[in-house]
């Protein structure tokens, strides 16, 4: 999207079910279960640019020697650097041991990594804390091997302070202040209650029934136990994405379908999704179980991951997409006076490209069936009918990032001339004062890039009209569940619902929402209802978009501006499967949810920075 927004993170989970040295005859390496782990990283890059890291779990260790492994990096290259740092163990114990690589067993005792359960994570700091004691895995460490726990997820959890006031914890800061915190600390209290009750035999399917319990939030989440018990966990409403692979020879989890089957070379019907509610359980012997472990709620799987940032290499997304960007053609056409031969459409930025796609199948089809209705209607001559046919709609590739551009300016009025620059545009490929020019984008959430760069930068080609288009809905709720979009006030659709309050001496609908959501706070019970609705409810969705667009339009653009986002219907019709909505409708799956807007409002109405929650 043209809008910066932090995502979510990724998962990685690799159990290998045979001993090392059936790897190393097989496939020719012991090193087949780390390829594989970086090979799924590396495929879900796009999940975690922030750092990452990775947690390995020995089978089969003499007492007294170290059986769990942790290694974590911050950064943009924290992926490279990691696997670059095993490479580099491997390179000194090839100095001592030539023949190190031709025996399994060595290789299992001296290096730290070779393990036969495997966790790995990419981070995007949803709280804007990037430090490495932020990242994935966490760790809780014990003498007993079954109360070792590393954990790692993608998920934000709503009522972290409810779990450590439940848990009686007095955790570190960067323990307090992550989701994972809280996990942590609650999956290894039931835990340890587990390896006291019964010692010889950890009933892990408990445990993790114990703890979801009281987990509110969109989550999968992984799991390694020193004991060789691991997990992987997904939320009951099926916010957070998972999928999984299993054969004989291993179990793989990830947050996304396309990483699995390129890894491991299998395809679409081989990975199956990991139902909401249920967790992959792999015991210390191999033995595998898919437990419900929370009874499955109405799916609402994030509609905004399939619109935005998941890989389109999945084939069900890239259809959704596809369907996103045909379902706005109908809109397209009304805002042209169905004029296609005066318009061009184009796509910013490269990520909305296969709704771009699909928005042109929407046109030709309607260009196509105009073909039909003059050719049935009357003769045409032969000229006619050449130019008929010739008809195509006009695709050009308006603008393109400069990757070397930085605005590394941070004085204001300096900074916004800089951003102006950063696309370039293709010349020459408008007729000034006659086309229309149609630019389909992922989602507009707050705005500022097109008011600051791109619809001047469109405007200096000379359309008489500029139309953006939205394959997402407009984004009028903060999410709670991945996606760092936390600020109410930041989202272009609250301001023009404010703005449009001002215009219609309706201000006095904020104070009242605002006493409401005090009301509510006084007695307990902000997570009743989202009271933030009521700000849009005296407005249409047209008349929003309406106001988005007279805001957006920077002073100075000769264009008009036209804005148009994706209607619900369209959301509906082209995720049919992933129905959640809960930044578009305020409808949030959880009661944390409710309260997660209402604070926001507050802080709005407050003029408090920060999150919800």
């Amino acid at each position: 999207m043209s809008d910066a927004i932090r995502h979510e993170c990724g998962l990685a989970y690799i159990r290998l079910l045979k001993p090392l040295a059936y790897y190393h005859r097989k496939y020719g390496t012991a090193f087949y279960g780390l390829n594989k782990l970086y090979l799924l990283m590396e495929k879900q890059h796009n999940r975690g640019q922030d750092g990452a890291g990775i947690a390995t779990v020995k089978l089969d260790i003499t007492p007294g020697h170290q059986f769990m492994y942790r290694q974590r990096q911050s950064g943009a290259g924290a992926i490279s650097q990691i696997f670059q740092n095993l490479n580099q163990e491997v390179a000194e114990m090839e100095k001592m041991y030539p023949d190190f690589k031709k025996h399994p067993g060595l290789m299992k005792g001296y290096m730290r990594f070779m393990g036969e359960a495997m966790l790995g994570h990419l981070r995007y700091g949803t709280q804007g804390r990037n430090n490495v004691e932020f990242c994935h895995p966490f760790l809780k460490t014990n003498i007993n091997p079954t109360r070792n726990l590393s954990m790692a997820g993608n998920f934000n959890l709503v009522n972290t302070d409810e779990l450590f006031a439940m848990l009686g914890a007095h955790p570190t800061t960067s323990i307090r202040e992550s989701d994972l915190g809280a996990m942590i600390e609650m999956v290894h209290y039931y835990l340890v209650m587990a390896d006291e009750t019964d010692p010889q035999h950890l009933n892990l399917e408990g445990v993790l029934k114990q703890s979801a319990t009281h987990f509110d939030g969109g989550y999968v989440c992984g799991g390694l136990i020193g004991n060789g018990d691991s997990f992987v966990l997904r939320d009951p409403n099926g916010i957070r994405p998972a999928y999984f692979f299993r054969n004989d020879e291993v179990v793989v989890a990830a947050s996304e379908r396309p990483a699995i089957m390129t890894t491991f070379n299998v395809g679409f019907e081989d990975v199956q999704e990991l139902q909401p509610g249920h967790a992959l359980i792999v015991k210390a012997d191999g033995s595998f179980h898919n437990p419900e472990i929370v009874p499955q709620r109405e799916k609402t799987s994030c509609s905004f991951e399939r619109i935005y940032f998941s890989r389109g290499s999945d084939a069900e997304i890239y259809r959704e997409r596809m369907q996103l960007g045909r379902n706005l053609a109908d809109k397209v056409l009304r805002a042209i006076d169905n004029d296609l031969k005066n318009t061009i459409v184009s796509f910013i930025p490269n990520t909305a490209e296969t709704a771009f796609y699909g928005l042109i199948k929407g046109l030709e089809d309607y260009l196509n069936d105009t073909k039909i209705q003059k050719i049935t209607s009357r003769d045409l001559s032969e000229e006619e009918m050449k130019e008929l046919l010739s008809r195509r709609v006009r695709i050009e590739k308006i603008a393109i990032k400069d990757v070397k551009m930085r605005t590394f300016i941070t004085e204001d009025a300096s900074r916004d001339e800089m951003v102006q620059h950063v696309y370039d545009i293709t010349y020459g490929t408008v007729r000034k004062g006659v086309d229309s020019l149609v630019v389909i984008d992922d989602s507009i959430v707050r705005g500022t890039t097109l008011r600051q760069s791109i619809i001047k930068m469109l405007d200096r080609l000379g359309p008489k009209k500029i139309i953006i288009l939205s394959s997402a809905p407009q984004i009028r709720y903060p999410d709670c569940y991945g996606i760092d979009m936390s600020r109410m006030g930041d989202f272009i659709a609250f301001q023009a619902a404010v703005a449009l309050l001002n215009d219609r001496n309706k201000q006095h609908i904020l104070e009242e929402t605002y006493q409401k959501c005090l009301q509510a706070e006084a007695e307990n019970n902000l997570m009743a209802e989202n009271f933030a609705k009521a700000i849009y409810a005296p407005f249409s969705p047209e008349e929003i978009s309406e106001k988005i667009a007279q805001m957006l339009r920077p002073d100075g653009v000769s264009a008009e501006v036209e804005i148009i986002y994706q209607s619900l219907e369209g959301l509906y019709d082209a995720c049919p499967q992933n129905k959640g909505d809960w930044y578009f409708t305020g409808n949030y799956p959880t009661r944390g949810g409710n309260r997660v807007a209402n604070r926001a409002f507050m802080n709005y109405m407050e003029r408090k920075e920060g999150r919800g929650y």
